[in-house]
């Protein structure tokens, strides 16, 4: 399957910063009748539209008929965003200012979204913030390697493998915070953010008091999408690993996943952290979970949630 190549558009928020979407082919200008399907794809921590799992998803809604449309969160795209504030994984703003966009340019395409890890909380977050309304502008949704309990998945952070990712996401946090101080003050202690050992002292002294948070428990236990899952109305996908070493997932995930029939449960054995791969030689991987997820929301855009079924 060929790569995408993205079609880029601004869009100005309404507090005067801008999120940059990332198109898998041109769309159309507003009130369109294009009914071509389009699924909006969330990046986790420090991701962006060239992530890996972002292209191979869009490869996968190519070869399904959809629209592809990778949205950048503040700051991801390349561009240092104008606004002191960012992305976090309880952010969901930016996520409806977006959805409703392409909603009124297209108003006749059905919407879905697939998020991993961090834009997977975001995205469960904001299905049931919806709640009883049912989203009205999703009509599915997929979310893998979900961190639902942020506090839990950040302690795990601090030992065994997940001190490598560690390392991996604090190094490039720091690059964004030099490159907001080169254009201007900041509203946070940028040499207490370069110091920062982990991503909960990293959340503690910039994340937290940035975004209006009281500090890093207070984000976690907000933001956290376990809180959310029970209220979502919308047919969505869950992919996870037991092995994941950020969060495997608990019992209390399972459980709220299986009170909810709205939630399809795909909690495998093995797949590690947005990983899961197959395919018959290593030289020839296959990464099922996008090309599970897309076939997800893919049916039940086009044929109603009750359509989809698993091999």
């Amino acid at each position: 399957m060929r790569d995408p190549s993205w079609v880029r558009e601004r869009f100005t928020t309404p507090d005067g910063d801008f999120l940059d979407v990332d198109f898998s082919e041109p769309f159309s200008s507003k009130g369109s009748r294009d009914s071509t399907p389009v699924v909006l794809l969330l990046h986790g921590l420090e991701g962006c539209s060239e992530s890996g799992y972002m292209v191979e998803a869009a490869r996968w809604c190519g070869r399904h008929g959809l629209r592809a449309a990778a949205l950048n969160f503040r700051g991801r795209s390349g561009s240092p965003n104008r606004r002191p504030r960012a992305y976090h994984a309880g952010e969901t703003g930016d996520l409806h200012f977006i959805l409703s966009a392409l909603h009124e340019r297209a108003p006749r395409a059905p919407l879905a979204a697939i998020g991993f890890s961090l834009g997977g909380n975001v995205l469960l977050k904001y299905l049931g913030e919806e709640g009883s309304l049912g989203s009205p502008l999703l009509t599915a949704a997929a979310g893998i390697s979900v961190p639902f309990d942020l506090a839990a998945a950040t302690a795990r952070m601090e030992r065994g493998m997940g001190l490598l990712y560690t390392r991996f996401f604090l190094r490039a946090l720091r690059e964004g915070v030099r490159a907001k101080g080169e254009n201007g003050p900041l509203p946070y202690d940028p040499a207490a953010a370069l110091e920062a050992r982990t991503l909960r002292g990293f959340d503690e002294v910039v994340t937290a008091p940035l975004h209006g948070f009281l500090s890093a428990a207070d984000y976690y236990e907000r933001s956290s999408s376990l809180r959310y899952l029970a209220a979502i109305r919308v047919p969505t996908l869950l992919l996870q690993a037991k092995d994941d070493p950020f969060h495997p997932t608990s019992a209390e995930e399972n459980d709220a996943v299986r009170e909810n029939p709205w939630l399809h449960a795909g909690f495998v054995e093995r797949g590690g952290h947005v990983g899961f791969v197959g395919g018959a030689t290593p030289l020839r991987p296959f990464f099922w979970a996008e090309a599970e997820a897309v076939r997800f929301v893919a049916t039940c855009s086009r044929s109603g949630p009750h359509e989809w079924t698993t091999d």
